[in-house]
C-alpha cells in the first residue's frame, strides 16, 4: 500500500497546474491533502477529473483558509471530522478515515503565526491532539500524516541556530509538542529509516529559498509502533506548492 501526503497550498490553484498528472504518477492508494483553502463543494469541483475514488474533505468555516481532504481507492469504513471540540474544529484541520487495518489521520496542525501569536493555542492543540491519537490507537493501528508546522530536530531545517525560539515552527514549545505525539506509541517514519539524511518538505516563497534549498521538514508520517513500513520518501522535485509531497509505503 502506498500513501501520499501533500500540503497543496490551495486545491483550486494547484488543480490549474500539473496536479492531476502528478496525482496519476503517485499510483497511490490513499492521498491526503492539507491546506485546500476551499469550501467542500469547491474541493469536489476542483477534483472533478479524479474518477472512481472516494473523496472526503473537512473545510474551515472561514473561506479560503485551512482545510484537509482524503482521497482513497477504498471506501473508508467510517469518517470522523475534527477533534470533537468546536473551538478547534471550525478551522477544518483534521479528518480520520477508518480502514480495515488502520485509522488514517490527516492533519493540518495550527501554525503559531507571526510573532508566535498563536503559540499558546498551538500548545493546547498539541496536547488535545496527542490525547486523541492515543485513544484512537487503543482500537486499532493508526497512521498520522500531514503538515505539522514544526521542525522536530536541528537536522530538519536549514538554519536551526538562527531560528530556534525566534521563528514559528522551531520553538521549544512546538518541538515538545511533536515529542509528545511520538511518545504516544508512534515513530517518525522518515527519520526512523534515514536518521542522517537532510531533506526538506517546505520552502518559503521569499528570498529564493527553494532554489537555495533553505527549507524545513514540516510534513511527516507518524507511524504506529506496531506497523511495519517498506519505505518512505520526500518528493522534493515535485513543484506546484511551497510544500512537496511525502510518501509512505507499507
Amino acid at each position: 500500500m502506498k500513501i501520499v501526503s501533500w500540503n497543496v497550498n490551495g486545491i483550486r490553484a494547484v488543480s490549474q497546474k500539473n496536479f492531476f498528472e502528478v496525482f496519476k504518477d503517485f499510483n497511490a492508494d490513499i492521498v491526503c491533502l492539507q491546506e485546500t483553502k476551499a469550501q467542500d463543494d469547491q474541493v469536489f469541483e476542483a477534483l472533478t477529473p479524479i474518477k472512481d475514488w472516494h473523496i472526503v474533505c473537512n473545510s474551515a468555516e472561514k473561506k479560503g483558509y485551512s482545510g484537509v481532504c482524503i482521497i482513497s481507492r477504498e471506501k473508508p469504513i467510517s469518517v470522523t471530522m475534527g477533534l470533537g471540540h468546536s473551538e478547534h474544529d471550525e478551522e477544518g484541520r483534521l479528518i480520520t478515515a477508518e480502514f480495515s487495518e488502520f485509522y488514517m489521520v490527516n492533519v493540518y496542525v495550527p501554525n503559531s503565526g507571526d510573532g508566535m501569536k498563536r503559540l499558546s493555542y498551538r500548545e493546547i492543540w498539541d496536547n488535545e491532539f496527542a490525547s486523541f491519537i492515543y485513544r484512537l490507537r487503543e482500537k486499532k493501528k493508526v497512521i498520522v500524516t500531514g503538515d505539522f508546522n514544526v521542525a522536530h530536530q536541528p537536522i530538519d531545517l536549514a538554519r536551526p541556530k538562527e531560528n530556534y525560539n525566534k521563528t514559528s515552527g522551531y520553538t521549544q514549545t512546538e518541538i515538545d509538542g511533536m515529542s509528545l505525539l511520538l511518545s504516544k506509541g508512534f515513530y517518525d517514519a522518515f527519520r526512523n529509516l534515514y536518521p542522517s539524511t537532510v531533506k526538506y518538505s517546505f520552502w518559503s516563497a521569499r528570498f529564493g529559498a527553494r532554489a537555495k534549498n533553505l527549507g524545513w521538514r514540516l510534513d511527516y508520517f507518524l507511524v504506529d509502533e506496531r506497523q511495519k513500513i517498506k519505505d518512505t520518501e520526500i518528493l522534493d522535485h515535485i513543484m506546484g506548492s511551497d510544500h512537496c509531497p511525502i510518501v509512505l509505503e507499507l
